[in-house]
């Protein structure tokens, strides 16, 4: 049996989702979490950059309801596909982010 990944779906606050949590969007809106749950921070990004352009005026902010991403992130996401032509980095975090290495983190004198 092929055992779950364990991550979190977020669960969509939005007006009609809560209203009639069976409608055809609230479903849309389930699967778009289901598939983020799935993705590293990058793709998260882009995914749901790609989902706000879509949608046009008003994406980012119905998407941060959708999503629980902050809107920030998804406009980093929009601005990561427009310049989509050069070349990103294969890298996720920036360089230095993130938590220290054990062997550096022991201050051994």
């Amino acid at each position: 049996m092929r055992q779950r990944n364990k991550r979190n779906i977020h669960q969509c606050t939005c007006e009609n989702c809560q209203l009639h949590p069976y409608s055809k969007e609230a479903k849309q809106h389930q699967a778009i979490n289901r598939v983020l749950a799935e993705l590293n921070e990058r793709n998260k990004r882009r995914f749901a950059g790609v989902l706000a352009n879509e949608e046009g005026r008003g994406g980012i902010s119905h998407l941060a309801e959708i999503t629980g991403l902050s809107r920030t992130t998804i406009m980093r996401g929009c601005r990561e596909l427009e310049r989509s032509n050069k070349k990103l980095p294969s890298k996720i975090r920036q360089p230095g982010a993130g938590r220290l290495l054990v062997e550096k983190n022991n201050h051994r004198s």
